[in-house]
């Protein structure tokens, strides 16, 4: 009985120390789909946006509670049909996103940063050097700043 509980006990272990090697960065799975989504509302497009929402749900729950509120944005941002409320879902994803990484210490791997724009006071992840707002589009192409 006690070497049940023992083998128990080191797997359970084990399973978290697997976990808290992956802790330094947040998964490709999560950022590469937000980062596309922020791509398809900066150029005033619901291309993909879905579907790529859709697998941040997917890929979110399986990080478990701790990143409960992106999967509950993601599942939002999924069903919308209308770029006006795809940006106001696209908020609420951001912020938990970039509340989780922010919460869990975690780095973004180069070329992805954290940008925030002043106007709607939400951030966003997106890759390269040069401003492209999702919340406003084409509208206001390079409103905001990355955050340092």
């Amino acid at each position: 009985m006690r070497t049940a509980i023992f083998v128990g006990v080191v797997a359970a272990l084990s399973a978290l120390s697997g976990a808290a090697a992956f802790a330094d960065t947040l998964t490709p799975a999560i950022v590469d789909p937000a980062v596309a989504i922020q791509k398809s509302l900066a150029n005033d497009s619901m291309a993909s946006v879905q579907a790529n929402a859709a697998t941040i749900e997917e890929q979110a729950a399986k990080l478990g509670r701790p990143a409960a509120k992106i999967a509950e944005a993601a599942k939002e941002l999924k069903t919308t049909t209308k770029i006006e409320d795809a940006r106001t879902a696209f908020g609420k994803l951001s912020e938990a996103i970039v509340g989780y990484v922010e919460a869990h210490k975690l780095t973004l791997d180069p070329p992805i940063h954290v940008a925030f724009c002043p106007m709607v006071n939400k951030p966003w992840l997106q890759a390269g050097d040069t401003i492209a707002n999702p919340y406003y589009g084409k509208q206001m192409p390079t409103c905001g700043s990355f955050k340092k």
